[in-house]
């Protein structure tokens, strides 16, 4: 163990995890009008509707493949029936078809704004670097897979290295010798990804903190419309004036005042 393992796998982690919490604690606090996506969909609709829902479901399958292969014990789906073997085969099918659409779609995503004038107009530096870390993490934990699996170079369990180092991250007992002794690709996406992390209060990445749960819940809004079958009420018909409506008026004849002709011709 050296002092740069230590460095990286023992307090590097729970630096990124303090400017992560840290961060959006900050950003919702001084900073909640600019908690938003910023969205250019008035702009250019034609790529965001292929290329945003290739990126979000697809990085919703790859977060889902990170925790169960990071959190559950390669014990237990051993217990399950499912081999070490059997393990990666699924996961090189499932997380490579995901991994690509993500990248598919932060591709799409990343040359709308750059063919799009007013969506380039729109994009912040600080949104150029997060998309090239996104895009350096996707490419990453592609090739993590593909080598995790055997496809490319001999095959590494990462089940037995980086999973059990992060288990421990959460008990304040990091293994850094188990992460150590992973291959360089995997340490490499692990750095990568807590680059983005340490990045995400400060970019548009924040508003995936406040997905819009509680709607899934709310009473259900009632609106009332006319019934076709019930006759329409006759509109009143306007009252026409009457002279005693207006104090000084007259309907009748009074007497001739001084200029005015008398009767007869």
């Amino acid at each position: 163990m050296s002092a740069t393992d230590v460095l990286l796998w023992g307090a590097l982690p729970y630096v990124t995890l303090a400017v992560l919490v840290g961060g959006t604690v900050w950003r919702y606090r001084y900073d909640q009008f600019g908690w938003t996506t910023r969205s250019s969909q008035l702009y250019e609709s034609r790529l965001l509707r292929i290329g945003s829902p290739l990126f979000h479901f697809g990085i919703l399958v790859v977060l889902i493949g990170h925790a169960i292969g990071l959190l559950v014990p390669a014990r237990w789906t051993s217990a399950l029936g499912l081999s070490e073997s059997a393990y990666h085969v699924q996961a090189l099918a499932l997380g490579g078809v995901a991994g690509v659409c993500t990248l598919a779609g932060v591709t799409i995503l990343v040359h709308r704004r750059r063919t799009s004038g007013p969506v380039f107009m729109a994009t912040t530096r600080n949104d150029k670097a997060m998309y090239a870390v996104l895009v350096a993490a996707l490419v990453a934990g592609l090739a993590t897979t593909l080598a995790g699996s055997g496809a490319v170079g001999a095959e590494h369990h990462y089940r037995e290295t980086v999973s059990p180092w992060f288990r421990s991250l959460f008990v304040l007992r990091p293994d850094v010798d188990a992460m150590a002794a992973a291959p360089f690709s995997f340490h490499l996406h692990t750095l990568i990804g807590m680059l983005l992390l340490a990045m995400w209060p400060f970019t548009r990445l924040v508003h995936a903190f406040t997905a819009p749960v509680g709607y899934l819940f709310r009473p259900y809004l009632v609106y009332r419309g006319r019934s076709t079958d019930t006759p329409r009420r006759a509109r009143p018909r306007p009252r026409r004036p009457r002279a005693r409506d207006h104090p000084g008026t007259s309907t009748r004849a009074g007497p001739p005042q001084p200029g005015e002709p008398h009767g007869g011709g």
